[in-house]
């Protein structure tokens, strides 16, 4: 073989090989050559770069070894040699290689660098050789000769891909350096990096490539962060071209731009120096995928954990975090689970976030408002304080979401964080205490409508808040404290939860022992019942409906089943117990080849909601120990936050609760004993929860707790006779229910009480009247006739018909109970005595009832200063108005008493709610609505809720509306779930309150002249006021039904006066405006009735077939003016003077309408303009004292002389009078005498004159006259009512 030309050296051509070496040629073998050579790699091993007699002897040898005979040997032993011994040359002839051709160099090197894939193998016998030959070049910086070549990048690439593909997990330390070093020198000695040689190295940051091998990805990164300096120039030029110029062909790694961003960045934020204000660019792009690609990248650099990008680019930090408001829904969602990250990584930046999660909280998505509480929870699981109050505001604000999932997950996540730091103190007490309200807030949700939110919350208090997990002693403790921390609103809610629960037992009962009678038609409409209204207990209502009848079926079919949920439901079932009974029943209802089974699930949640997971025996007997040692101080409470007091007086509430829900686990002595303790403690509440306890719960004391017994019995004497109102009100009834011979018991009270009462000292007659009232009606027959004596004696004669003090004449219309004088306290217990010594009667037969009427009725026309001798204050009178309200609404509950309750009665019963005291109206509203709600009260009283339009303050208004509301659905849903209450329709359709509310504002005592504008539109308001929630929806077609119902109105005349020609006018002028205000707002109400209304003959008499009563009552032109208003003439001024406007500007002007504050003005008041600034601060202050203005007492003292006294001290016109009648035999006097309007005053009714006729109704009486007749009404009065 002849061997290339090569460059010769100074001497002779010969080749000198080292002693001992004989000439390599291919004529020998590949053994005896790889023997030679390794010899010839001995010598240049050994050598320097100071040899130079050497240098030049082996010069020819040198280039003999970079012929194409070695470097093309098929043999790789050769080929590493060769390789070895060529490195070695460059070291010793550096800096001028003996290579002098361009291409050689260029052979060489692809052939050395062809050579380091022998690193991969570290176990071959020749790995050494191969690191040797890795170590020379990347010592001797050996490439950096190829800088001089054309094509070096070729020689540059391939080594980088040759060192990345090789380097594996089995190199050394030294093996990855000098890598690193040989490949670093390239890369900060050359002019710069091409972009080919980028992409070698930033291949590898690519996840796909990353994963695959890890050890090139450490290599790349190591890489990297040397040559930082070097290399940022170039990646910054590369990210130019493709982020900025779109450029994206200069790269096959321009599609992972991103994950490459992600990776430099974490590597060395350095390397980007210049690339983040590109990605700024790139944030405000058109294309909405972009933009998210963007921010999931920004997201992670500022989220990750030792991040500074925030605080080193703030302008990059402020345009990310103003895609929180990307129009792009996936882009703000990837901001909001950024947040979770950036939270927890750095505190630092939440004040940042919390303005960007306040609006995202509130975003129209439910993905990303669920996010928010996903982001701002995980944060708070973490460390709380990582999570702001305001933070925690917004997963406060989203538990009432519109959406059920993100109502759930914010539910959910407050339950945790309540667990962790409240219930377990991982964060200690001042976190406990941040977070403190959760506990409130959780059961607030309680009074939401849905049935998922309230079983949401009892599966957090059974899970969260008292965990069933624990032991029962643990259990209780946690209860007791939680009780006694709770605000008064959860306290309702968590009482509620408990009789809900209780009321879903008792309904599965009731279902059971169905199960136990005979089949028939009855039992099983019966049980279709009980069904229905467990279904409205559980969620998703219709598909609960049909997997209830499953359930019952099974019950039907399986009795071993039916006797588990027995056993479940029993008083006598304890918490250990109910677990095994859920576990046996869902076992009997789990089918094991079925993934999902919603059937069971629904079956779930009921045992969920009636097993008795925390109260039980065990359980009262531990309440009852804990509240021994907070009696003796012994107990934890100052440690777990609550005083003693507080712990004593809220765990008597606890156990007087759960004495309604579980008697049967009261009955033990220990118990009892401790009760009897608590009776005699100093704090009234608390003996008055006790005594509650004990009539709840002890049934069975008479005959099985004789020793208690005979402690009881004199307690409840002494408390019945000198307690409080509430304790003798307790002791009375808990007498009655426990005790075999009541009779004698309730003697021993009675008799000593009705001895000692005194009028004179009315300080001590409160307790013994509350005492008789209750005695009285709880034992009618046994004290009827010195009930009777008690009453005409000393009730009337003596208590009511005489005023002995002078009151307080502040002018105020309401006081505190503690300024309320003690005459007038007893006067209101004696109204209340006389409505329950009827109540125990329960006989309309005698004319006890109709002179009690009588009395109430008078104690309303005068005002509530019944003998009118100006002696008792205003605030005073407003309580005694109240008492006779409520109590003629109190007798109207019994049937036997509705019946004898005049229509003349009735409307001024419903008037209170016109009260010129607010605290009169709101009290009133409210127990007329609880009355109404429970289906105590006739229909007729909703209809009272209409001249709540005329109410000047809006909060009473919108309070009355929501009653409206809440009668109305309760009455439509009982008529649905009782097929029975079809019979019933007159008195439970709510669309039959149009009668008697037409009938009511016919004689409202405002409605004077029915042919002015102010007045009718004073009707309308009130009309529209109940026709509006009636007419909703057109069920039924109810729309048609109204109108026949009013239409037949008309065609009646008014029962209450048939003969008085104005007072039908008046009827069938409301009748019109009815009509006229159904008309305008349906347009179904001229379709054919469904059915024939029913009237009340109480209040209409209807006429012969011969009477017809066409006659259109209101006029064209008024029909106009309660259609648009009242035309209002522009003066000359206002027109010329108009306001000057900013152009595109919309002026708003405050239209006050008769609802508002002009409700109750008379047309022909003088002093409207005078007192209309003061119903607009009346309006205000009593807006500001909206939430409880009974309660706020300091408020009262700026408030309350705007609203009801004048500057001087006089009382002053006040935003509502009190409406009634001032005659005194109101109730009883002809139906034709009419109203006449207030002359001075706004809204105040002034009743005429009881004897002159009608004609001369307004001739003015002299004050001599009207003195006589006082005198001469209360005279007869006091003979009639003592009949």
């Amino acid at each position: 073989m002849e061997f290339p030309q090569q460059q010769k050296p100074a001497g002779d051509g010969k080749i000198t090989y080292p002693p001992g070496v004989k000439e390599i040629t291919d004529k020998i073998s590949n053994d005896e050559m790889v023997k030679r050579l390794k010899m010839v790699v001995k010598t240049y091993m050994d050598m320097d770069q100071d040899s130079e007699e050497e240098k030049q002897q082996y010069l020819a040898l040198a280039l003999h070894l970079a012929s194409e005979f070695f470097l093309r040997n098929p043999n790789k032993d050769v080929r590493l040699l060769v390789a070895c011994c060529l490195a070695d040359i460059f070291r010793i002839y550096a800096p001028e290689a003996p290579y002098t051709s361009h291409d050689k160099l260029k052979d060489i090197f692809l052939f050395i660098t062809r050579q380091l894939k022998g690193l991969e193998d570290t176990k071959s016998p020749q790995f050494n050789r191969y690191f040797y030959l890795l170590e020379n070049l990347a010592w001797v910086k050996s490439y950096n000769i190829c800088f001089e070549l054309e094509d070096c990048n070729e020689i540059f690439i391939q080594l980088f891909k040759t060192l990345f593909s090789v380097i594996n997990n089995s190199h050394n330390q030294k093996v990855q350096m000098h890598m690193i070093d040989l490949m670093s020198s390239i890369i900060m000695e050359g002019d710069g990096v091409t972009q080919e040689l980028l992409d070698t190295i930033l291949i590898n940051l690519i996840p796909a490539h990353k994963n695959l091998n890890k050890q090139a990805y450490d290599l790349a990164k190591t890489l990297l962060k040397r040559t930082v300096q070097t290399i940022e120039t170039c990646i910054a030029n590369f990210f130019n071209q493709v982020l900025v110029m779109g450029k994206s062909s200069v790269s096959d790694l321009s599609e992972h731009v991103f994950d490459l961003i992600q990776e430099l960045f974490t590597i060395d934020p350095m390397l980007l120096t210049s690339v983040m204000p590109q990605l700024e660019f790139k944030l405000k792009s058109n294309d909405g995928e972009e933009r998210l690609a963007v921010v999931r990248l920004l997201a992670k650099l500022f989220g990750a954990k030792d991040s500074e990008l925030a605080s080193q680019n703030r302008p990059l930090w402020q345009c990310f975090l103003g895609r929180f408001n990307d129009i792009h829904v996936p882009v703000r969602l990837e901001c909001v689970k950024f947040a979770s990250h950036c939270l927890m990584n750095h505190p630092d930046l939440a004040k940042d976030l919390t303005e960007y999660l306040k609006v995202r909280s509130h975003d129209p998505e439910e993905a990303i408002r669920h996010d928010v509480i996903v982001t701002i929870i995980n944060a708070g699981k973490k460390d709380l304080n990582l999570v702001n109050d305001q933070l925690l505001g917004f997963v406060r604000e989203r538990t009432l979401d519109k959406r059920w999932r993100v109502r759930k997950e914010a539910m959910m996540g407050l339950a945790q964080l309540f667990k962790k730091y409240c219930l377990h103190y991982e964060a200690g007490k001042e976190s406990a205490q941040k977070i403190s309200w959760i506990k409130d807030k959780l059961l607030h949700i309680y009074y939401q409508n849905s049935i998922d939110d309230k079983l949401l919350v009892e599966k957090i208090f059974a899970q969260y808040m008292v965990p069933h997990s624990l032991d029962t002693e643990e259990k209780m403790k946690c209860l007791y404290y939680l009780y006694a921390c709770l605000d008064t609103n959860a306290v309702k809610a968590l009482n509620e939860m408990w009789k809900c629960q209780n009321m879903l037992r008792s309904l599965v009962k009731e279902l059971l022992d169905l199960h136990k009678l005979p089949v028939s038609e009855a039992n099983n409409t019966a049980m279709f019942g009980k069904l229905m209204s467990i279904a409205k207990n559980l969620p998703d209502a219709g598909k609960a409906q049909d997997f209830m009848k499953r359930f019952n079926q099974v019950l039907g079919e399986d009795e071993k089943l039916r006797v588990q949920l027995e056993m479940l439901i029993s008083p006598t079932c304890s918490c250990k117990q109910a677990e095994i009974c859920v576990r046996e029943i869902t076992r009997k209802l789990t089918f094991p080849k079925q993934p999902t089974n919603p059937f069971l699930e629904m079956v779930k949640f009921l045992l969920e909601r009636i097993a008795p997971v925390h109260i039980d025996s065990e359980a009262i007997s531990a309440l009852v120990k804990l509240l021994n040692k907070s009696i003796e101080g012994t107990a934890d409470d100052d440690e777990e936050g609550v005083t003693p007091d507080t712990a004593i007086r809220s765990g008597l509430e606890l156990l007087k609760v759960l004495s309604f829900t579980h008697p049967t686990a009261f009955h033990s002595a220990e118990t009892y004993e401790s009760l009897l303790q608590c009776l005699k403690m100093e704090d009234e509440k608390v003996a008055e929860a006790a005594i509650q306890i004990f009539r709840n719960t002890g049934q069975k004391i008479e005959t099985e707790l004789q020793q208690i017994r005979s402690t009881l019995i004199p307690v409840l004497h002494q408390k019945a006779k000198r307690g409080t109102p509430h304790q003798a009100k307790q002791a009375v009834h808990c007498i009655h229910a426990i005790f075999n011979n009541k009779e004698v018991q309730l003697a021993q009270i009675f008799e000593p009480l009705s001895r000692s009462l005194n009028a004179d000292v009315p300080e001590q007659l409160i307790t013994p009247l509350v005492s008789l009232g209750h005695i009285s009606m709880l034992a009618p027959d046994q004290f009827a006739s010195p009930m009777k004596s008690i009453v005409a004696n000393f009730i009337v004669k003596d208590l009511l018909m005489n005023d002995r003090s002078v009151g307080n004449k502040n002018g105020k219309l309401w006081t505190t109970d503690e300024e309320v004088s003690p005459e007038v306290l007893a006067k209101v217990q004696a109204i209340k005595l006389l409505v329950r010594w009827l109540l125990g009667m329960k006989n309309n037969q005698s004319k006890s009832a109709n002179s009690t009427l009588r009395l109430l009725s008078a104690m309303l026309v005068s005002e509530g200063d019944l003998t009118e001798q100006k002696k008792i204050s205003k605030s005073d009178m407003s309580r005694l108005r109240l008492a006779a309200g409520g109590a003629i609404m109190k007798l109207a509950q019994e049937p036997c008493y509705h019946d004898i309750i005049t229509p003349e009665q009735f409307q001024l019963c419903g008037l209170v709610i016109n009260d010129e005291c607010y605290q009169v109206r709101q009290i009133y509203a409210q127990k007329l609505h609880l009355a109404l709600a429970k289906l105590m009260l006739p229909l007729e009283y909703l209809a009272v809720f209409a001249l709540c339009a005329k109410d000047p303050v809006k909060e009473r208004r919108a309070h009355a509306r929501q009653c409206l509301l809440k009668n109305i659905s309760v009455r439509r849903e009982y008529i649905k779930q009782n097929p029975l209450a079809q019979e019933k329709l007159v008195s439970l359709l709510p669309e039959y309150v149009v009668p008697y509310m037409i009938h009511l504002l016919a004689h409202d005592p405002d409605f004077t002249k029915p042919h002015e504008y102010e007045q009718l539109k004073d009707i309308k308001e009130c009309l529209w006021f109940m026709l509006e929630v009636l007419m909703t929806k057109n069920e039924n077609n109810s729309h048609a039904f109204l109108r026949k119902m009013v239409e037949n109105i008309k065609q009646t005349k008014d029962a209450q006066c048939p003969e008085d020609a104005k007072a039908n006018e008046k009827l069938y002028i409301v009748c019109d405006v009815a009509l006229f205000v159904i008309a305008n707002k349906s347009t179904a109400c001229h379709l054919d009735s469904p059915k024939d209304p029913i009237l009340p003959s109480k209040f209409f008499i209807v006429q012969d077939k011969d009477f017809k009563n066409d006659k259109e009552y209101l006029s064209t032109e008024m029909r106009q003016m309660l259609l648009t208003g009242k035309p209002k003439p522009a003066p000359v001024l206002g027109a010329v003077n108009k306001p000057l406007t900013v152009p595109g500007r919309r002026i708003f002007t405050k239209t006050t309408t008769g609802s508002d504050t002009a409700s109750n003005t008379s047309t022909n008041s003088s002093t409207i303009n005078k007192n209309s600034n003061s119903n607009a601060v009346t309006e205000t202050s009593a807006q500001e004292n909206n939430e409880n203005p009974l309660n706020q007492h300091e408020a009262g003292k700026k408030e309350e002389p705007s609203q009801n006294v004048s500057p001087d001290g006089d009382s002053a016109a006040s935003p509502v009078k009190r409406r009634g009648r001032q005659a005194k035999s109101a109730a009883a006097a002809p139906a034709e005498k009419e109203v006449a309007p207030a002359a001075a005053s706004r809204g105040r009714k002034r009743a005429a004159d009881p004897n002159p006729s009608v004609d001369s109704i307004n001739i003015k009486m002299s004050k001599q006259q009207q003195q006589q007749q006082q005198n001469d009404e209360g005279t007869k009065r006091q003979i009639d009512l003592q009949r």
